[in-house]
Protein backbone atom coordinates (compact mmCIF):
# COMPACT_ATOMS: atom_id res chain seq x y z
CA UNK A 1 0.00 0.00 0.00
CA UNK A 2 1.50 3.28 -0.65
CA UNK A 3 1.76 5.95 2.21
CA UNK A 4 0.78 9.35 1.42
CA UNK A 5 2.82 11.68 2.22
CA UNK A 6 2.20 15.52 3.53
CA UNK A 7 3.93 18.31 2.03
CA UNK A 8 4.84 19.59 5.25
CA UNK A 9 6.91 15.75 5.07
CA UNK A 10 8.38 16.40 1.87
CA UNK A 11 9.22 20.10 2.25
CA UNK A 12 11.05 18.84 5.97
CA UNK A 13 12.76 16.41 3.77
CA UNK A 14 14.42 18.99 1.17
CA UNK A 15 15.16 21.34 3.83
CA UNK A 16 17.13 19.02 5.68
CA UNK A 17 18.75 17.57 2.67
CA UNK A 18 19.14 21.38 1.00
CA UNK A 19 20.69 22.64 4.73
CA UNK A 20 23.39 19.98 5.08
CA UNK A 21 24.69 20.66 1.97
CA UNK A 22 24.76 24.88 2.44
CA UNK A 23 26.07 24.35 5.61
CA UNK A 24 28.47 21.71 4.72
CA UNK A 25 29.85 23.29 1.47
CA UNK A 26 28.89 26.94 0.86
CA UNK A 27 29.12 28.60 4.69
CA UNK A 28 33.10 29.50 4.49
CA UNK A 29 33.75 29.75 8.27
CA UNK A 30 37.09 28.37 9.59
CA UNK A 31 35.75 28.35 13.19
CA UNK A 32 33.44 25.24 11.70
CA UNK A 33 35.95 22.97 10.92
CA UNK A 34 34.55 20.12 13.03
CA UNK A 35 31.70 17.65 11.53
CA UNK A 36 28.07 19.13 11.77
CA UNK A 37 25.46 16.56 11.06
CA UNK A 38 21.71 18.10 10.22
CA UNK A 39 19.48 15.01 12.29
CA UNK A 40 15.87 16.69 11.68
CA UNK A 41 14.24 19.18 10.55
CA UNK A 42 10.85 19.71 11.78
CA UNK A 43 8.15 22.35 10.73
CA UNK A 44 5.44 24.47 12.24
CA UNK A 45 2.12 23.75 11.05
CA UNK A 46 1.69 27.14 8.72
CA UNK A 47 5.60 26.06 7.37
CA UNK A 48 7.07 29.89 8.66
CA UNK A 49 8.94 27.94 11.44
CA UNK A 50 11.57 25.45 11.24
CA UNK A 51 14.02 23.63 14.03
CA UNK A 52 17.10 22.34 12.64
CA UNK A 53 18.56 19.54 15.11
CA UNK A 54 21.88 18.84 14.70
CA UNK A 55 24.94 17.83 16.30
CA UNK A 56 28.62 17.69 15.76
CA UNK A 57 31.94 15.56 16.42
CA UNK A 58 33.21 17.02 19.46
CA UNK A 59 29.76 17.31 21.56
CA UNK A 60 31.44 17.06 25.14
CA UNK A 61 32.75 20.61 24.84
CA UNK A 62 29.81 23.22 25.54
CA UNK A 63 32.01 26.34 24.56
CA UNK A 64 32.29 24.59 20.99
CA UNK A 65 28.88 23.55 20.67
CA UNK A 66 27.80 27.26 21.86
CA UNK A 67 30.33 29.27 19.13
CA UNK A 68 29.22 26.53 16.22
CA UNK A 69 25.75 27.69 17.27
CA UNK A 70 26.15 31.13 17.33
CA UNK A 71 27.88 30.86 14.19
CA UNK A 72 25.03 28.62 12.74
CA UNK A 73 21.98 31.20 14.16
CA UNK A 74 24.17 34.29 12.62
CA UNK A 75 24.24 32.40 8.99
CA UNK A 76 20.78 32.17 8.85
CA UNK A 77 20.06 35.21 6.75
CA UNK A 78 22.31 33.69 4.42
CA UNK A 79 21.16 29.91 4.64
CA UNK A 80 17.31 31.50 4.04
CA UNK A 81 18.69 32.89 0.73
CA UNK A 82 20.11 30.11 -0.26
CA UNK A 83 17.05 28.07 0.17
CA UNK A 84 14.98 30.51 -1.68
CA UNK A 85 17.23 30.10 -4.73
CA UNK A 86 17.24 26.40 -4.63
CA UNK A 87 13.82 25.24 -3.03
CA UNK A 88 10.53 27.16 -4.71
CA UNK A 89 8.63 28.14 -1.52
CA UNK A 90 6.19 31.20 -1.37
CA UNK A 91 7.38 31.89 2.30
CA UNK A 92 10.98 30.71 3.47
CA UNK A 93 10.54 29.31 7.29
CA UNK A 94 12.45 31.03 9.78
CA UNK A 95 14.99 28.89 10.90
CA UNK A 96 16.07 28.05 14.89
CA UNK A 97 19.19 25.77 15.10
CA UNK A 98 18.83 23.46 18.25
CA UNK A 99 21.84 21.17 19.34
CA UNK A 100 20.60 17.97 20.15
CA UNK A 101 22.04 15.59 22.32
CA UNK A 102 19.80 12.49 22.08
CA UNK A 103 23.00 10.92 19.92
CA UNK A 104 25.61 11.27 22.36
CA UNK A 105 22.84 10.09 25.37
CA UNK A 106 22.44 6.86 23.41
CA UNK A 107 26.06 6.16 23.11
CA UNK A 108 26.30 7.01 26.34
CA UNK A 109 23.58 4.57 27.35
CA UNK A 110 24.75 2.00 25.10
CA UNK A 111 28.42 1.95 26.64
CA UNK A 112 27.00 1.49 29.87
CA UNK A 113 24.78 -1.04 28.88
CA UNK A 114 27.63 -3.05 27.36
CA UNK A 115 29.68 -2.47 30.67
CA UNK A 116 27.27 -3.70 32.78
CA UNK A 117 26.78 -7.50 30.34
CA UNK A 118 30.92 -7.71 30.69
CA UNK A 119 30.56 -7.76 34.50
Amino acid sequence: MLKDFSRSMRLERSLHKEIAIIIQKKIRDPRLNSLITILEVKLSADLSHAKIFFTCLHDQDKHRIQLILCILQKATGFIRSLINRNIYLRIVPNLCFIHDVSFSNGTLISQLIKNSKIR
